[in-house]
């Protein structure tokens, strides 16, 4: 039996289209590739692109994030607070379009990490010749199986703490962001989560509603 001209059309998806997503990080190497192995985990990474764009301050971060918004559906910048001056007008620069989001944390990724471990909202401040990112790095250090942890180490680090410390730093960044808002204090906090979920949601293909 012949088909008609109508069956050979395209027939609509049930399913939203999965969005593209940029991630810019700050930081090269140890939080680039947690965040490669979390998309990669959450069957995500052919979503989404994560990269460094050579440039360490988050004026720079937001500005290039800006300049390669227009292909793709969301972008992200996931800086540190720590002590970069140019960080409070990255944040206004990004809040002037609606695609670019900053995933801050307060004073840097590594409190992500030692979330992993427990709950803490003991602030992180400068202490002699070590920045407040500094002393985050020392107590993470201090933890099960991070002794050999530094900023500019190679990958692991995700698959190191799946499963129990992985849920419960998701558990606990959210109550602890709630808590920096309602106190006025961000120190210490971080919005990682929030990318994690993101990550997440790709994974989950959404219907579509009629």
């Amino acid at each position: 039996m012949a088909r008609t001209a109508d069956s050979f059309k395209r027939k609509d998806s049930k399913f939203l289209q999965v969005p593209t997503i940029l991630v810019v990080c700050e930081d090269l190497l140890s939080g680039k590739n947690y965040l490669e192995d979390a998309a990669v985990h959450f069957r995500a990474n052919a979503k989404v692109e994560i990269m460094h764009c050579g440039l360490t301050h988050p004026k720079g971060i937001v500005e290039y994030a800006i300049g390669r918004q227009k292909k793709f559906d969301k972008v992200f910048c996931a800086i540190d607070r720590d002590t970069h001056e140019s960080f409070e007008e990255a944040l206004m620069m990004a809040r002037a379009h609606e695609k670019v989001n900053v995933i801050a944390s307060y004073p840097c990724f590594e409190y992500w990490l030692l979330l992993h471990f427990g709950y803490t909202r003991k602030p992180y401040t400068r202490s002699g010749n070590n920045s407040a990112g500094d002393n985050v790095g020392v107590d993470l250090r201090g933890k099960n199986g991070m002794a050999d942890y530094v900023k500019s180490g190679g990958r692991g680090y995700f698959k190191k703490l799946l499963g129990e410390p992985f849920k419960q730093a998701r558990l606990l960044s959210p109550r602890i962001l709630e808590d920096a808002f309602q106190s006025g204090d961000m120190n210490p906090s971080t919005q990682l989560h929030l990318l994690i979920d993101e990550f997440e949601s790709i994974s989950k293909p959404k219907p579509v509603v009629p």
